[in-house]
């Protein structure tokens, strides 16, 4: 009989979690159901959201509620819905050039008010009340800088509380006492997974609130959450889960809300390759933040182990865009073994809405103990730097017809412009563009700061140039390149 009841729960548990996987599952094979196609660029603004709350004020079973004014007068808004007695509130963009998980707070609203999932969302609906601030400093979002335009980062003014998105925050927190708190951000995507290559696509914590880093039951349920959510990771980006430092920071909302009574889940989306406008880590935050809503609906994680979440690997900042190992570098006679770390930083547009790469060497020697998201073994070739192409472009579209790759092959990397308009900020074309006065180095030195441009030779044969930060192989013309530079 034993044996029987042994082999019944079995069974049973294994049902539970088949099914757990299976919503998992749907979730992500259904979402370009739900994707809410208005807002699909990381530079989106107050404007672009307003249209989205605003259909939200007419829809049977959801709130839409002002819940105060920015510094330049925005109005910042809360969705609420669910008649459930646990609350959960989710709030992002307290960072304005942080925006992945607004994008997925419209993408979770687009599923909670579709007609599938219905004994899901039941469930979630009837036992929570869910809370959505999409974006909590819309003047920041509108410049795409971290700070408000009082200059204060929001999240270490909690004690304070000397800006007024700081208040909206706390009073949202207090009036709803909430149960449960996401608080959602971007980081570098520079961060990997502590002692791997991988780059760390989703970070979590459960900030600590106090500094002997105590767990009591408000943050422990924060750890199993969040135990929960990187087995979700896990199963579309292995590896690629890091784990925040909890050192206590008495002026940090998260801290402060987990020291409150509310558990806080810190969600950090970072770095994907080949995602650089995060699309695909948007997907990842709504899959796993609606997984985890629905396991607090039904209380599953309850069972979760606390020590699971310790074995999620730290963030580690040891991540470049582009890694060059072992490089022949020649400098006053000698030659020397190098490897090269270089960052395609972005610098934006007049408007905010886009952005094109200025890239830097961010380091240089022994770089063993670093990564790249693209990684060259440069063993047997030489750094040697680019020439000036002899003749003089005329315009841009005359640049456009002309065979590149042919001059790369022979050692050319920048090329003069007679007019260079303006308004044309980068070189559309893997050459860079100069103007007649400027100066090109005729003997290279590697340093930190200055912009990757150079070829690299082996047996006297220029076989890829690096523009801008950008590897090419020049006989294949493949590489992830996107602009190179104009230097006027």
């Amino acid at each position: 009989m034993k044996i029987i009841l042994s082999l019944v729960t079995l069974f049973f548990s294994f049902s539970l979690y088949g099914q757990q996987k299976d919503i998992t599952t749907l979730l992500y094979d259904t979402y370009s159901k739900y994707k809410e196609m208005s807002v699909t660029k990381r530079r989106i603004k107050h404007n672009d959201i307003q249209p989205l709350i605003n259909n939200y004020k007419i829809k049977t079973g959801f709130t839409v509620k002002k819940v105060g004014e920015s510094i330049e007068g925005r109005s910042i808004s809360l969705i609420s819905l669910g008649t459930g007695e646990t609350n959960v509130f989710l709030w992002s963009q307290m960072h304005g050039d942080e925006p992945t998980a607004t994008q997925a707070i419209f993408d979770i609203l687009n599923f909670l008010d579709s007609d599938d999932f219905t004994t899901e969302k039941e469930e979630i609906l009837s036992n929570l009340r869910l809370h959505f601030l999409p974006m909590l400093n819309p003047d920041g979002a509108e410049v795409f800088q971290r700070r408000n335009t009082l200059g204060i980062d929001i999240n270490r003014d909690a004690l304070q509380l000397q800006s007024p998105e700081g208040r909206i925050l706390k009073r949202i927190r207090d009036s709803l006492d909430a149960d449960f708190g996401f608080n959602l951000h971007d980081q570098s995507k520079y961060y990997n997974a502590e002692r791997t290559a991988k780059p760390a696509t989703v970070s979590y914590l459960a900030p600590a609130y106090n500094y002997e880093k105590d767990i009591n039951e408000v943050r422990g349920n924060a750890m199993k959450i969040i135990v929960f959510m990187n087995r979700i990771i896990q199963k579309y980006a292995p590896g690629q889960v890091g784990r925040y430092n909890d050192d206590f920071e008495p002026r940090a909302f998260g801290d402060n809300i987990q020291k409150w009574g509310t558990s806080a889940i810190l969600i950090e989306s970072g770095g994907y390759e080949n995602d650089p406008e995060k699309q695909e880590i948007r997907k990842l935050n709504y899959v796993s933040i609606l997984s985890a809503i629905y396991t607090i609906s039904n209380k599953s994680y309850k069972n979760i182990a606390i020590d699971d979440y310790t074995a999620i690997p730290e963030n580690d900042r040891k991540l470049f865009d582009l890694k060059i190992e072992n490089a022949n570098y020649p400098l006053l006679g000698n030659t020397y073994k190098m490897d090269i770390g270089i960052q395609r930083l972005e610098v934006d547009k007049k408007k905010h809405s886009d952005f094109w790469y200025s890239s830097r060497i961010m380091d240089l020697g022994d770089l063993s103990t670093y990564y790249g998201y693209e990684t060259f073994d440069a063993s047997g070739y030489t750094i040697k730097s680019g020439k000036l192409y002899p003749n003089k472009i005329s315009s841009i579209n005359e640049l456009t017809t002309i065979d590149i790759y042919n001059l790369l092959k022979k050692g050319y990397l920048y090329v003069v412009l007679n007019t260079i308009p303006k308004e044309t900020l980068a070189s559309p074309v893997p050459i860079n563009i100069v103007s007649s006065t400027f100066k090109i180095p005729t003997d290279l030195r590697l340093n930190i700061g200055i912009n990757p441009t150079f070829y690299l030779e082996k047996n006297g044969e220029i076989e890829y140039a690096v523009i801008n930060g950008f590897l090419i192989d020049i006989n294949s013309k493949k590489g992830n390149f996107s602009n190179a530079m104009i230097f006027r």
